[in-house]
């Protein structure tokens, strides 16, 4: 595989598997811990859910896509008793409607470039190229990103891409969950939406042009892929999706350090003090943080915490 396509293989799985904050770049808007169980055998039944428990806390933790298409049904079965059992719903970030709405302004204070500057103004006159042949495929103007930061446009062109393929953040796992937990479950969220921007908004320049050139130049390519990383995420095959984030640490391992391993450290130390109160828990995250090395699980393990693989 060329370094291209490691590239934006990274840049999908960050957005599908990593990326909890939904709608933040629209066109439009331009203790003592239960004993471990033997191995798990994946079912094939649907996407994975694991379980965290002691004698009074029981924490659910699910695997999400954050885009999907509108006709999967991930929520039955085991996931249902679970969501319906839990007395919180767990999200990266708040996705209740309130502080959804307060989204846009923030994001729009850390994507617009400085006055003066232009976006295709930071390429090169090759890049600069490709960017504009590519973008005239998804329809959209060159001139409507000019006064946007490279991850924004990146990230605006991506979801344009999936949303004419049907594959959109409105069917996502958790706008879904946020829309049908039992009314009376609380909220909790892992993290700030302004933490999440943060991580594309301070990579380097030097690294963001060359994301936003690939989702430009390949928009099928990004389609197909999150097809696969979506056809794997159904069946719970964990393993396939560690593959697929083996070859973005190897690729990149800035990204991978903040999208995945830094987040997962904190996640598993969040779980480790929540396991303190009673209660019955469903944490929905990102099935990316689930698989390969440095998952939850692995920094979990770390703290002589179990977590055992229920679907």
């Amino acid at each position: 595989m060329t370094d291209a396509k490691r590239l934006l293989k990274t840049t999908i799985c960050a957005a599908a598997l990593a990326f909890g904050l939904q709608g933040c770049a629209t066109y439009a808007d331009a203790g003592t811990v239960a004993a471990s169980e033997p191995a798990f055998v994946p079912t094939g039944d649907g996407p994975a859910l694991w379980k965290v428990a002691d004698e009074d806390t029981t924490i659910y933790i699910f695997g999400t896509v954050h885009a999907l298409p509108a006709d999967i049904d991930w929520n039955s079965g085991l996931v249902a008793e679970a969501i319906t059992s839990s007395q919180t719903l767990v999200t990266e970030v708040d996705m209740t409607p309130e502080s959804m709405s307060a989204l846009a302004p923030m994001v729009m204070s850390k994507a617009m470039l400085p006055e003066g500057q232009t976006l295709r103004g930071l390429m090169s006159d090759e890049q600069r190229a490709k960017y504009e042949a590519g973008l005239a495929q998804t329809g959209i103007p060159a001139e409507a990103l000019d006064r946007f930061e490279p991850w924004f446009a990146a990230i605006t062109v991506l979801q344009v891409t999936l949303q004419k393929a049907g594959v959109d953040g409105d069917n996502g796992v958790e706008k879904i969950l946020e829309a049908t937990v039992p009314e009376g479950t609380g909220r909790a969220a892992l993290e700030t939406a302004e933490y999440q921007i943060d991580i594309f908004d301070s990579l380097p320049l030097d690294k963001q042009v060359p994301y936003l050139i690939q989702s430009v130049e390949n928009p099928d390519e990004s389609v197909a892929m999150l097809g696969r990383i979506i056809e794997e995420w159904k069946v719970g095959d964990i393993d396939e999706l560690a593959a697929m984030l083996q070859e973005g640490a190897e690729t990149d391992p800035l990204l991978m350090e903040r999208l995945f391993y830094v987040r997962n450290a904190n996640w598993a130390g969040w779980i480790d003090e929540r396991l303190d109160s009673p209660g019955t828990v469903f944490m929905a995250v990102g099935a990316g943080h689930l698989a390969g090395e440095k998952s939850v699980q692995d920094y979990l393990a770390e703290r002589d915490i179990a977590i055992t693989r229920i679907q």
